[in-house]
């Protein structure tokens, strides 16, 4: 896909380190996307309400809302649960993989 037809994807980055999203941000806009982004999950929830991203990449270990609850909380809503997420984190163990995914996310 060409920069010009990435232009109208929306995505939010919800990670409660501002390098990450940051860095994120950047990397993103250079590919071509419309960036969104979120410090926390509380702050992700009123994004995605106002916004209605086409992806969102969510860290999963944040304060307040983890990235656990705010993935179950965006595919509750029958508007936002066919928009895939993904679970960014260090931690790969098979257990938060399955948790990730009993939750409703992609990846």
């Amino acid at each position: 896909m060409s920069n010009e037809a990435l232009a109208g994807i929306k995505v939010l980055v919800i990670d409660d380190s501002n390098t990450i999203r940051r860095s994120a941000e950047i990397f993103l806009k250079q590919g071509g996307y419309q960036v969104l982004l979120a410090e926390d999950g509380f702050d992700a929830l009123s994004k995605v309400n106002d916004h209605a991203p086409d992806l969102i990449f969510c860290d999963i270990l944040m304060p307040r809302l983890d990235g656990y609850q705010t993935c179950a909380i965006i595919k509750r809503n029958p508007k936002f649960s066919g928009v895939p997420v993904i679970m960014l984190s260090s931690k790969d163990g098979l257990f938060d993989k399955a948790r990730g995914r009993m939750v409703g996310s992609e990846a």
